[in-house]
């Protein structure tokens, strides 16, 4: 069969893009669990140890606290209560924590840290899946066991009022709800105010027993503005006054009852620098927890500093307070001081049902379970306490007792950590079996591409792929039939859930099959080069073709960005890689220029341009042999060298293009701090964001937007023009309205809108601009003799996506679009066309400048890099595939101009019919290349301390990006397709 190279290429992206999905469902795995699951009711507990006396208590403990309220403030970091925002903003807290009845704590949240995972760690006691960051954007049920569960079954009355999270993980659990939105990140007032005001009604009334509120507004502002903002101390202050109207509450109740009141108040993760989360810095994971109640005894002068523990130990404690059975995944110990004012008796019994439960845990999830060191410490902590039982049974004061409760209470402790840091490494319990599914079938699209490289960049751009070769199907069918074995073999002795095992026959077997054609084409193409010795081919290359300076720059930048992936140090700091290649690249293309200028290179070229002077101005024309693309926009004679081609001022901006190329690039690396060993370093995105330089954040947005427009204008049709300038007011206008720019004559104190009037104002011109640019696309296929219509469709489609990116952009970033154009303005007129590069090398081009604009953004491979924000421009409530959309069009923003300019580039500067096929290809396989490495690495690196914080969201930026390619390579061949159509 006969394909293009472009069509080979989306194909083998899309099956790329299959295998990659089998491989992350593998890799990202099922946490520890335990297998008596929530459908088989509770257990009895665990009896109090005895040794040769029996003891009377085989119940569990009555609840410590008669009614408990939670108040989780999304965001909360550690240092806006315990710091100085929290003595400045929380004064009534602050005195609650240095003087009052309570103890304090700084829990750590492990990555990643996002909300719906940290509701669960914090409910359940377990360490959700790195997927769940994926599920929290449509949160599923939560069929684990957890706290919730048990206050239900208990008969436990709980109301809940704040993030709806909370109701879709827990459905039919409470006996009254009020859930709020938390993707609507614009709105960080009402939804803190549609929480508190159920207070008052809800405080006078004593038919609950759990009351749980969870706070939206100050993760909110920190995603609007980030933790600098003045309105953080607002919402702090806010809080303060809500945790005091509770606490007041709670205490002139306890006189009427029998049991006091705990109240908690918790953040379910902390805040970047930046304002976002999901990652693993410190200001991410570290969180507040503030246990209060009058039953924590607190002498004057008694000093308490908090103490670090994690954020899973919450669950084992809410459930011993409640006296409730812990969790039967939990992997946390119970805080000590929540009973360390109990009876002796009563403090061993706690911690013994906690360490019975965790060494449950610890046997139905670690085969040499009897070899573990808290395993160990737990038979003898158990032993000691039933020796402290009989003691204690026979006389009930001694000294001895008390020595021999203190030792049992020390090993208790010693024994609960060790247990809970055993689980809490054996947390992941990998898929293997779907994973080599999936790196067989990435390995093999990537050997194929790599096999099919000589065919796809020949000037015919055309691949004879073998798939009725003779001895094919015997080769085929015993590839299936043995796949088809280990399949029967693996699934009916996996001792643990596989997820390709859990596919219908069906799917499973299409999957095999796709493996095995693939195999069987490796098989055919090598075969064919082996015997053949090189592929046939009717057009050889030109002979002289040689491997240039800047072939060998992409050749080794690629191998080196390969090979760095296999480092954490490297994976965090991955922009320093592309800062450097692509200033490597802007010294390449400098010495290109002048040994072509100066140095009078005259060498006969594979492929030329030429410029004429007309009456039009410059036109360049092509000259060249066989394979070569062909660069043109007028027929020309002759192929002069390019020192007699340029003079006067076109020649000093061929020469001074690559380095205000590379000025450029050094203004934008001070712009925004990422990655992770400075990202806490100021740099002018800060500066600019700060309320003191609003004025100077307003007239550089305003002069970025009207570069965007000169820059981009000059390829539209005059209605484009003026949707472009109208929408790029609009822009201004909806920032404007959100105050984070101004007009000279508005007052900071004016009320004004959201935006949401302003931002859907730029959408129909969005809208509008890339209309108006399918249409011509579609007129050039009726219309094939003008090729202006097609060229100016193509670019008004790059226009309308350079207008929604400029509404999607804070403010502060605004330059680096501007940037963006400039540069591909630059390359465009004094770059790639006088210096004759072709098609493979203009394509590795664009995509290095899109990955190093990826950066320049302020994105890096942590997930709290993610501006959410951009999902919520011009809505006013969550709708989840528009938000979707928004969110990865804004971070992804500078690889897609990069690559609709890429298109427009090949389209109207090449009149060579395999342009866009030989892009497409080179397009695919860069993007392959590092993916189909890096998910072996990440294989071999699956037990690495850093898999989780380091790998897994580079893993998951990787995928992401591996389908934007996908997208990329289907238009690349719609595109192609369309001039075949014409020609």
């Amino acid at each position: 069969m006969r394909l293009g190279a472009g069509t080979f290429a989306a194909c083998c992206v899309a099956i790329e893009v299959l295998g990659i999905a089998v491989f992350l469902r593998g890799f990202f795995p099922a946490p520890v669990r335990s297998s008596a699951g929530t459908e088989h009711g509770a257990e009895p507990p665990a009896p109090e140890p005895s040794a040769g006396a029996s003891s009377n208590w085989t119940t569990l403990p009555p609840p410590l606290f008669g009614k408990v309220v939670i108040v989780l403030i999304d965001a909360l970091r550690d240092d806006f209560v315990f710091g100085s925002k929290g003595v400045k903003f929380m004064p009534y807290t602050t005195y609650l924590v240095e003087k009052g009845a309570s103890h304090s704590f700084v829990a750590e949240a492990k990555p990643p840290t996002v909300t719906m995972p940290r509701i669960k760690a914090l409910m359940t006691g377990s360490l959700p899946g790195f997927v769940d960051v994926l599920r929290n954007l449509n949160s599923p049920a939560l069929l684990e066991d957890s706290v919730i569960r048990q206050a239900k079954a208990a008969g436990k009355r709980i109301i809940f009022y704040g993030d709806e999270t909370w109701v879709k993980l827990f459905p039919k659990h409470f006996v009254e709800y009020d859930g709020t939105t938390s993707f609507f990140v614009s709105d960080y007032t009402e939804v803190d105010n549609n929480v508190t005001r159920h207070l008052d009604k809800v405080l006078k009334r004593g038919d609950w027993d759990m009351l749980i509120l969870h706070y939206l507004g100050l993760d909110h502002i920190g995603h609007i503005s980030g933790p600098s903002s003045p309105l953080i101390g607002r919402k702090l202050s806010e809080m303060d006054s809500v945790l005091m109207k509770i606490h007041t509450s709670l205490l002139s109740k306890e006189r009427e009852v029998a049991l006091p009141s705990l109240l908690v108040l918790c953040g379910d993760h902390g805040m970047s620098e930046t304002g976002s989360h999901g990652a693993s810095s410190m200001e991410e994971v570290n969180t507040p927890l503030i246990l209060i109640s009058s039953a924590f005894e607190r002498k004057p002068g008694d000093v308490r500093h908090p103490t670090r523990v994690q954020q899973t130990d919450v669950a084992a404690t809410l459930a011993i307070a409640l006296g409730l059975p812990i969790p039967k995944d939990s992997v946390g110990s119970l805080l000590f001081p929540v009973v360390e004012g109990k009876p002796m008796r009563e403090q061993l019994r706690f911690l013994h049902l906690n360490t019975v439960q965790l060494s449950k845990l610890l046997q139905e999830n670690v085969p040499s379970y009897e070899k573990d060191p808290g395993f160990e410490q737990f038979k003898m902590s158990e032993r000691l306490h039933g020796n402290w039982i009989r003691l204690y049974l026979e006389e009930k004061q001694s000294e001895v007792l008390l020595n021999l409760g203190s030792k049992v209470l020390r090993q208790y402790l010693d024994a609960l950590k060790t247990l809970s840091l055993s689980l809490s490494t054996q947390v992941a319990q990998y898929d293997m079996y779907s994973m080599m599914v999936g790196t067989v079938v990435v390995l093999e699209v990537l050997t194929l591409l790599l096999l099919s490289v000589p065919q796809a960049l020949h000037r015919k751009a055309e691949l004879e792929v073998p798939l009725s070769s003779p001895g094919f199907s015997l080769l085929f069918y015993l590839v299936i039939l043995v796949l088809s074995a280990i399949h029967v073999i693996v699934c009916t002795s996996a001792e643990s859930s596989c997820y390709f095992c859990g596919l219908s026959w069906l799917a499973a077997g299409g999957v095999m099959v796709l493996a095995s054609a693939l195999l069987c084409v490796i098989v055919s193409v090598l075969t064919n080069v082996l015997v053949g010795g090189k592929p046939r081919r009717k057009n050889p290359v030109h002979p002289s073709s040689r491997w240039s300076e800047l072939d060998l720059l992409i050749l080794l930048g690629t191998v080196g960005h390969v090979l760095s992936l296999g480092a954490s140090s490297f994976v965090e700091e991955e922009h320093q890689t592309w800062y450097f290649l692509v200033n490597t690249l802007c010294l390449a293309l400098s010495q290109e220029t002048y040994r072509n200028y100066f140095l009078g290179d005259d060498s006969e070229p594979q492929c030329g341009l030429h410029v004429e002077q007309g009456l039009d101005g410059v036109a360049t024309a092509w000259q060249g042999g066989p394979g070569c693309d062909v660069l043109e926009r007028g027929k020309g004679h002759g192929s002069p060298p390019p020192s007699e081609v340029l003079h006067g001022s076109e020649k000093w901006m061929v020469l001074a293009s690559p380095w205000l190329i590379l000025a450029c690039c050094r203004l934008l690396r001070s712009l925004n701090q990422t990655g992770v060993q400075w990202a806490h370093r100021p740099d002018l995105g800060h500066w600019l964001t700060s309320s003191d330089h609003k004025a100077e954040l307003s007239v550089l947005a305003a002069v970025s937007l009207l570069v965007v427009f000169v820059l981009v204008q000059r390829g539209c049709s005059p209605v484009s023009k003026a949707a472009l300038a109208l929408g790029l007011l609009g822009v201004y206008c909806y920032r404007a309205a959100i105050r984070s720019v101004r007009f000279p004559w508005q007052q900071d104190s004016k009320d004004i809108s959201k935006g949401i009037t302003e931002a859907r104002f730029v959408y129909v011109f969005v809208l509008g601009i890339l209309f108006t640019g399918t249409k011509d696309l579609l007129k050039a296929q009726v219309v094939p003799a003008d090729f202006r219509i097609k060229t100016v469709g193509l670019w008004e489609i790059h226009s309308g996506l350079v207008l929604l990116a400029a509404l999607l952009f804070r403010p502060h970033n605004l330059p680096v679009l501007a940037f963006s154009l400039l540069i591909q303005t630059l390359m465009t007129k004094f770059i790639w066309r006088p210096l004759r590069h072709d098609a493979a090398e203009v394509t590795v081009m664009h995509y290095w400048f899109g990955q190093a604009f990826f950066y320049f953004q302020g994105n890096s491979n942590n997930i709290a890099t993610v501006d959410i924000s951009a999902g919520f421009v011009g809505l006013d409530t969550y709708v989840e595939i528009p938000a979707v959309f928004l969110t990865a069009f804004g971070t992804y923003a500078g690889p897609l101009l990069w690559a609709s300019h890429l298109v427009h580039f090949l389209s109207s500067e090449t009149h060579s019919s395999s342009a866009l096929s030989h892009a497409c290809f080179c397009y695919a396989m860069i993007c392959s290349i590092p993916v189909s490495t890096y998910i072996v690495l990440v294989t071999s690196l699956r037990y690495h301390l850093f898999i989780w914080s380091v790998f897994s969201p580079k893993l998951l930026y990787e995928g992401m990006h591996l389908l934007i390619t996908a997208a990329v390579c289907v238009f690349f061949t719609a595109m192609d397709q369309t001039r075949l159509t014409q020609s």
